[in-house]
């Protein structure tokens, strides 16, 4: 039967694919010839990272708000930051692995995609379990972006400039929700905080074009899920989680108190002793031996994500009950801390390259240190300039140690394990994100007094020294130094 027209007008989808592969493969061809290529891959890496982190900032400065909305607590809220940081902790790992195991350019539109789509229904959550469901699963389908686009960069970039790449990193980490507090603050007042979610969708739909037309897919390996490390550390870190979230509520020897800190303690110890069995640990166990080279900064990035993360989630209710600014005045202030992050970032890449990652860590550490001492003496005397001041310098400091604590670890295996490395140095940072957040809003308590504030920030400043002393601790590598196949010192 011959063929209509209809037939012959009909698209042929293999050659459609055909066509687009063979596009994609000019515009590669082009990008390489121009010595381009490393360039656009991070760009695009930056692209997915800014569509996952632009919220962040002022859906944290919208909580009050969203807690008057839905009639719920502040500190029921603080969920919406921690539950996301949490889930998406202990998924990273295993996400880092699929990206090694099915292609790190496919898990990174799947990440993308699935993280437009999340973005788009959060815009439509009507209650405070809907949002935190709704903000967890956008946030662990959206990290499945962040290790993988990390290996992408990295195997396109030599390993002596990937610490400057991780300030490129690190700035649009801090740059995304900056322009999240510019843009969002005027747009929540005038039309809620749904707006945010909704711009979202539309970064993440323009990430996932651009990495679509650009990545190449890298080669796949052989690796292992480890699916029991994964479950064990999800109940051992949720439970100390959630029992710190009810020490304020019920006595340390309540069963909501104890018995969730009993679960903890037992996932943890599961966690440790699968870890040593399975062929294909979610924590290398041979890399916990290089203390200085991989422990001492995967710590200092778990207490200064802590620090930096629980800080600013107590802000705007130092900031708005202290001071009574307005969202869109608290998210203008608050952009003093993120605007020095961004700063700080690539120039904690260049003193990387420059004085070596250990040096560079320590120094950001201690900015970080003084940064969030002057930010507690300012909210103990309500006093707005010394506030400012402390944002200031903690988010300099964040920025310039950030780059080389997560090089340090990243760059702490072999060539073959960066996925995993960089996964994993992801995962101690969300986990530290959520710890510190839970801790300080714990700390804080939805108390209006200076002194409850001042508390909290203290805390902070504690988990900042910690860090510290975890940097000052890290190997000394002078990463221009290092030559394709040498040791680290």
């Amino acid at each position: 039967m011959p063929a209509s027209p209809t037939d012959s007008l009909a698209p042929d989808p293999s050659a459609a694919t055909l066509a687009a592969t063979s596009l994609r493969a000019r515009l590669a061809a082009r990008l390489d010839a121009s010595g381009r290529y490393p360039r656009f891959v991070l760009l695009a890496a930056l692209a997915g990272m800014f569509a996952a982190t632009f919220p962040i900032t002022i859906l944290t400065v919208s909580l009050a708000s969203i807690a008057r909305e839905f009639g719920t607590r502040e500190t029921t809220l603080a969920w919406v930051l921690a539950g996301p940081m949490l889930v998406s902790a202990v998924a990273l790992p295993l996400l880092g692995k699929l990206g090694d195991l099915r292609g790190h350019r496919r898990v990174f539109l799947f990440g993308t995609a699935a993280a437009t789509l999340t973005a788009a229904a959060t815009c439509f959550a009507w209650s405070p379990g809907s949002l935190i469901g709704f903000r967890t699963l956008a946030a662990t389908l959206g990290g499945a972006t962040q290790p993988t686009a990390i290996a992408l960069v990295f195997s396109v970039t030599p390993r002596e400039e990937r610490v400057r790449a991780m300030g490129w990193w690190s700035m649009t980490a801090a740059g995304a929700p900056a322009i999240g507090l510019v843009a969002g603050g005027p747009l929540v007042d005038w039309l809620g905080w749904r707006i945010v979610f909704a711009l979202q969708a539309c970064f993440c739909f323009v990430a996932f074009a651009l990495a679509f037309a650009v990545l190449r897919e890298t080669p796949r390996k052989r690796v292992g899920a480890d699916l029991p490390g994964s479950l064990s550390l999800a109940l051992g870190v949720a439970g100390i989680m959630f029992a710190l979230g009810q020490v304020r509520d019920h006595p340390i020897a309540s069963p909501w108190v104890a018995g969730a800190l009993g679960v903890g303690a037992l996932g943890l110890a599961l966690f440790w002793q699968v870890e040593q069995r399975v062929a294909a640990p979610l924590l290398p166990v041979a890399l916990l031996r290089e203390r200085r080279t991989f422990v001492a900064p995967l710590a200092a990035n778990a207490l200064t994500s802590a620090s930096y993360m629980g800080a600013f989630a107590i802000a705007p209710y130092l900031l708005q009950r202290s001071f009574g600014l307005s969202i869109t005045a608290t998210a203008s202030v608050l952009l003093l801390r993120t605007a020095t992050y961004s700063f700080g970032s690539p120039l904690g890449g260049a003193l990387g390259v420059r004085l070596g990652e250990r040096a560079a860590a320590w120094l950001g550490c201690l900015v970080m240190v003084v940064g969030i001492g002057v930010l507690a003496w300012g909210a103990w005397l309500v006093h707005f300039a010394t506030v400012a001041a402390g944002l200031l310098l903690q988010g300099l400091g964040y920025g310039l140690c950030t780059p080389s604590i997560s090089s340090a670890a990243s760059n702490a295996g072999h060539e073959d394990d960066v996925g995993v490395t960089s996964a994993v140095s992801r995962m101690m940072g969300s986990i530290g994100s959520a710890f510190g957040v839970t801790l300080l809003t714990l700390l804080y308590g939805g108390v209006d007094a200076p002194r409850a504030l001042a508390t909290a920030f203290g805390a902070g400043g504690v988990l900042a020294f910690a860090a510290f002393l975890a940097a000052f601790a890290m190997r000394v590598a002078h990463v221009a130094r290092l030559e394709p196949g040498s040791e680290r010192r």
